[in-house]
C-alpha cells in the first residue's frame, strides 16, 4: 500500500510535527508499505524526496513524478495545530474517500476547542477546573475573575496546543501580558483555576478493538507548569510509571478511558489531568499526540511493551475499515 505520512501544518507547532513525522517514518515496515512524506505547510503542500518536492494536486491529493500519478491508500496524519488536529484536512480527506488515521473531522474539531470539549465532558461528570471563557473585545474585569477562580490562575488560548500562549498568573500585574500572549494565539481564551497537584499524561488508544490505556507519565515541569519549554527543550522530568498509589493510578486510567469513549474517539491520543485529593482533574485531550525523541506518547508504547510499528498497523487497519462504513 502507498501510505502517506502527513506531517506540517500552519502554526508554530509545524516543528514538532515535522519530528513526530520522521519517527513514524522510521517505524513503518517498509516490507508492508511504500511510504511518502507529505509536507503541509503554509509554503505548499508537497511530497518530499531527497532534495525533490513534488507538489500535491488539491483537488484529489495525488502528485505526478516522471509523467505518473501516484494516489494514496492511507493517510497518517501527524500535523499538529491547523489544519491536521483541527478537522480541516480530514473532513477533506474523507470528501475524498481517502481513509486517514486518528479521530474522524467532528472529533477533532470538538477536541481542539478547549471550551467545548469541556462542555460535552460535564454531562459525564469528569471533574475539571473552573473555567471562565473570553472573547477579543469582551469587557474584563480582572478583580471579578480573581473573586471568581483565585490566585494563582492560568489563561490560555481556546484552540491552541504545545501550550502556546499559555500563562500561569500568580498576580493580577500579570493578567494583562498574560492576555496579550493568549489572544496573539487565538481570539478565544479560558482562564481556569490553578489545581493543585500531580500533572499525569495519559496515552489512549483504539487497539485491537478495545480502548487501550497505554500508561500514566507523571510530569514534574523544572518551570512553574509544563509549558513549551518543559515539553520540547527537556525542562521537565517525565517519570513513567507516575509515581500514584495503585488506587489512584486505576481511578486516573479508568477516567482516562472514559473520556476518550465520552468523546467518541479513535486513534492516538493523549489526555493531561492534575490528580488533585486523589481525584483526576481533566485538562485537555491531544488527538495527535507529539512522536518526537522527545515525546511522552512512544515513551508510555514502549512501557507497555507494544511495538510502535505494531501501533501505526493498527491505525491503518482502523482507517481502512472506517472508510468500509463511509459507503454503508
Amino acid at each position: 500500500m502507498n501510505i502517506a505520512v502527513v506531517m506540517g501544518g500552519y502554526s508554530d507547532e509545524s516543528v514538532i510535527s515535522l519530528r513526530s513525522g520522521q519517527l513514524i517514518l522510521n517505524n513503518l515496515d517498509n516490507n508492508k508499505y511504500k511510504t511518502f512524506e507529505v509536507h503541509i505547510l503554509l509554503d505548499g503542500w508537497n511530497v518530499i524526496q531527497g532534495e525533490e518536492k513534488f507538489p500535491i494536486d488539491k483537488s484529489d491529493f495525488t502528485f505526478t513524478q516522471n509523467g505518473a500519478k501516484t494516489k494514496f491508500d492511507v493517510i497518517i496524519n501527524t500535523i499538529h495545530g491547523t489544519p491536521g488536529e483541527d478537522g480541516h484536512m480530514q473532513a477533506y480527506w474523507e470528501l475524498l474517500e481517502i481513509p486517514y488515521s486518528g479521530c474522524n473531522f467532528y472529533q477533532s474539531a470538538l477536541t481542539f476547542n478547549k471550551r467545548d470539549t469541556l462542555s460535552v465532558l460535564s454531562k459525564f461528570n469528569i471533574p475539571k477546573a473552573k473555567s471562565i471563557y473570553l472573547s477579543k473585545g469582551d469587557a474584563i474585569n480582572a478583580e471579578e475573575i480573581k473573586s471568581e477562580l483565585g490566585l494563582p490562575f492560568f489563561v490560555k488560548p481556546n484552540q491552541s496546543g504545545s501550550s502556546l500562549g499559555v500563562s500561569k498568573v500568580n498576580d493580577l500585574s500579570e493578567f494583562d501580558k498574560a492576555l496579550d500572549f493568549a489572544f496573539a494565539e487565538d481570539s478565544d481564551i479560558l482562564i481556569e483555576s490553578f489545581l493543585k497537584g500531580t500533572e499525569v499524561s495519559v496515552g489512549v488508544l483504539n487497539y485491537k478493538g478495545e480502548t487501550k490505556v497505554l500508561g500514566l507519565t507523571e510530569i514534574v515541569p523544572h518551570n512553574d507548569f509544563f509549558d513549551y519549554e518543559a515539553k520540547y527543550l527537556g525542562k521537565s522530568d517525565e517519570i513513567t510509571p507516575a509515581r500514584l498509589s495503585a488506587e489512584v493510578e486505576q481511578k486516573v486510567r479508568e477516567t482516562a478511558a472514559k473520556v476518550y469513549q465520552a468523546l467518541g474517539m479513535s486513534g492516538f491520543s493523549r489526555t493531561d489531568f492534575i490528580v488533585m485529593d486523589d481525584v483526576p482533574h481533566f485538562i485537555e485531550m491531544n488527538t495527535n499526540p507529539g512522536l518526537s525523541g522527545q515525546s511522552i506518547f512512544p515513551q508510555q508504547a514502549a512501557y507497555a511493551k507494544i511495538a510502535f510499528s505494531d501501533l501505526l498497523d493498527n491505525e491503518i487497519e482502523l482507517a481502512l475499515k472506517r472508510k468500509l462504513l463511509w459507503r454503508k
